[in-house]
Parts: structure tokens; sequence; C-alpha cells
């Protein structure tokens, strides 16, 4: 379950424009699936509960985007760039420069 902290940091500047597009990373599903079990054990190590079986990814990479901010681990993005796409290529780039050079995620 998910403590009620945790969702109000989600939704306090919550603005779900989620339909952009942004240019594919390669092996992009596989490191934002990496990116949010590595961010839920990171909100779990903060005292944070985890996430209920049933919750949408769409949440979980909106949460997780806002407690890493908070946390200053991540640079905001600007006011009118935070939706959906945004926050899901940011935490794509954060494990991406999180996993090791030779990662099979990060080879070609």
């Amino acid at each position: 379950m998910v403590t009620s902290s945790f969702l109000l940091l989600c939704y306090a500047g919550e603005n779900n424009n989620w339909g952009n597009t942004m240019k594919k990373i390669k092996h992009e599903a596989q490191l934002l699936k990496k990116a949010l079990q590595i961010g839920e054990q990171y909100a779990a190590k903060r005292g944070f509960a985890t996430f209920d079986e049933g919750t949408s990814n769409k949440v979980k990479i909106e949460c997780i985007y806002r407690l890493l901010v908070e946390d200053k681990v991540l640079t905001p993005l600007a006011t009118d760039k935070e939706d959906g796409p945004n926050m899901k290529h940011k935490l794509v780039l954060w494990i991406h420069k999180q996993l090791p050079d030779n990662h099979p995620l990060l080879q070609d």
C-alpha cells in the first residue's frame, strides 16, 4: 500500500499531459522497467510502502520521479515540461547513468 504522503508527493504538481512523443532510447522499455524496480527499492529504503499490485506504471513513474526530485537525486523538469513522457525519459536517463558500463541493457 502506498502511504498518503507518498501519493501527495506524486500529485502535488499534477500536470498529466501524457500524449507527447519523444525520441526513443535503445532498450527504453527495459531501462524503464529497471528504473521502476530500483526506484521502488529506493522508496522502500526511505520508509515508503510498496505499490499495490494493481498500481499502473503511469502512477509509479510520477511517484518515483517526484521522490527522486524531492531528494535531489534528479534535477526537476521545467514546470511546463512536467508530463508523463518527460518524467519517463528522465527516469530512463537516470537509470542509464546508474548502471555499470558493461550492463546488458547498455550494450548495442
